[in-house]
């Protein structure tokens, strides 16, 4: 068996439209995509597909187990596109490796994202951080 990369990122939410609408706007160029068998509908971010699905009682939306870091090029720059668009500090920032940043936010429905990448801006242009 050989591991490949990261196909998809399943999201659990309470309203599935509203999901995919916030991805749609969180990820800029994310593009939709239709399944006919099963009808099925989600967002593709390059070769990643981002599955909005009804959250259950077997699967809860918000933060709990593992998050997926997304690599951004501009760390400060999409931390606070994702903010303006109403996702809330959860972790960090916290400065790692080689002049790049992380951290993790939650969407509206608690679910963490994680964001890292190169911080040109500089720590000093972070006003909020979060434990």
């Amino acid at each position: 068996m050989a591991v490949q990369n990261i196909s998809a990122v399943m999201v659990h939410v309470a309203n599935v439209a509203a999901g995919l609408d916030w991805y749609e706007r969180a990820f800029p160029g994310a593009r939709r995509v239709r399944i006919t068998d099963p009808a099925f509908e989600c967002l593709a971010v390059g070769a990643i597909r981002i599955e909005v699905v009804p959250s259950d009682n077997k699967v809860t939306s918000g933060a709990a187990g593992s998050v997926v870091y997304w690599g951004v090029t501009d760390f400060d720059l999409a931390l606070t596109h994702f903010l303006k668009l109403g996702a809330r500090l959860y972790r960090g920032p916290m400065d790692i490796e080689s002049g790049y940043s992380m951290c993790q936010i939650q969407d509206p429905w608690g679910n963490c994202i994680g964001l890292r990448g190169p911080n040109k801006g500089g720590a000093s242009t972070r006003e909020t951080a979060a434990v």
